[in-house]
Formats: structure tokens, C-alpha cells, sequence
């Protein structure tokens, strides 16, 4: 199964649209999303293309692939107009014999074992480290508003892989389990 991870839209419609084109052009079959999907959030500011309403729209055809965590900037009406489920805090997938735990990142993380996979997003930075008693932690970045210096990107996840890219499709960073 191949799977596009992505984290922090942020209610931008110009970037949403960049996530669903790399979506198709990587043939992905799952979506995983890990929260702060429509608000830009008080710290953040407007990002490229604020148009939460697009964005909606933009997921809508989307909608039986995709897999939500609630980020801090969710709120209820944003359940109420989003075709799929944000509200849970986590979520696991169960992928060619791997533990792939997903969390927006602002609570405290699930029990994880040596080799679980643990997605996470809201700190805008891409990451890719070993962390706790083995466990492997993966931070996309941004969609919209990356930090640090970083790049505008997501994750594919396909056969015991994660590969770090960015809007272009070039490869930024890789982690195998």
C-alpha cells in the first residue's frame, strides 16, 4: 500500500491543491492526514491561497481515501464540513507488518514499541529520527507553512520506505524499516 502523509494545510487552498496533484502523480492509495486541516491558527500567519472553503472541496473527491488526526487548530464546525473524520486525537494503520501510529504531535505520544512507526506533524519542521525505546518518529514538515528553513512537502510511505519530498517531487530525506 502506498500512502501520501502530510500535516499543516492550514486552510490553504493554493497548497491543498499541490497535495492533491502530488497524491495523483505519486498514485498513492491511502491519504494520511495529521491535523490543522482548515485554521491558520493565532500563532500562524495567513498562508499562500486561504480559502478553507477550496480546500474542502479539494479533499471532498478524496474523501473514502483518507485518514485524519485532530490537530490543536480543529474545531467542531470544521467536523461538521469536512466529508471525513478529524475528530480523534489518534489513529494506527496496520501496513505490511508495521505499527504506523498517527498524531498531530501536540499531546503526549501513545505507547510505541521498538520499530513502531509514530507520524506527527505541528512543528511545520520535517523530522526523521529514532526516538524512546526504538521507535521510529517521521514529521512531514508543512504543507503551507514551513519552519525552520524547510521545504513545502509531504511523505510517501510504499514497501518499508518513507521518502521526504517536496512539491517539485524531489527527495529531501529517506528512512527504511
Amino acid at each position: 500500500m502506498k500512502i501520501l502523509i502530510a500535516s499543516d494545510i492550514h486552510g490553504s487552498a493554493y497548497w491543498c491543491k499541490k497535495l492533491v496533484e502530488a497524491f495523483k502523480r505519486e498514485s498513492a492509495d491511502r491519504l494520511a492526514l495529521l491535523g490543522d486541516i482548515l485554521y491558520h491558527g493565532p500563532r500562524n500567519p495567513l498562508p499562500q491561497g486561504y480559502a478553507p472553503a477550496k480546500v474542502v472541496e479539494l479533499l471532498t473527491p478524496l474523501a473514502q481515501k483518507i485518514t485524519c488526526v485532530r490537530g490543536n487548530c480543529e474545531s467542531e464546525v470544521d467536523q461538521m464540513v469536512l466529508p471525513f473524520n478529524c475528530s480523534s486525537d489518534y489513529a494506527t494503520m496496520f501496513v505490511d507488518g508495521i505499527n504506523i501510529h498517527l498524531s498531530h504531535g501536540h499531546r503526549a505520544a501513545p505507547p510505541m514499541g521498538k520499530g513502531d512507526v509514530y507520524l506527527t506533524g505541528h512543528t511545520h519542521v520535517p523530522l526523521n529520527a529514532v526516538e524512546g525505546d526504538g521507535f521510529i518518529h517521521l514529521n512531514p514538515g508543512s504543507t503551507s507553512l514551513p519552519k525552520e528553513d524547510s521545504w513545502n512537502g509531504y511523505i510517501i510511505y510504499d514497501s518499508n520506505t518513507f521518502l521526504f519530498k517536496d512539491f517539485e517531487g524531489n527527495i529531501k530525506d529517506v528512512r527504511k524499516v
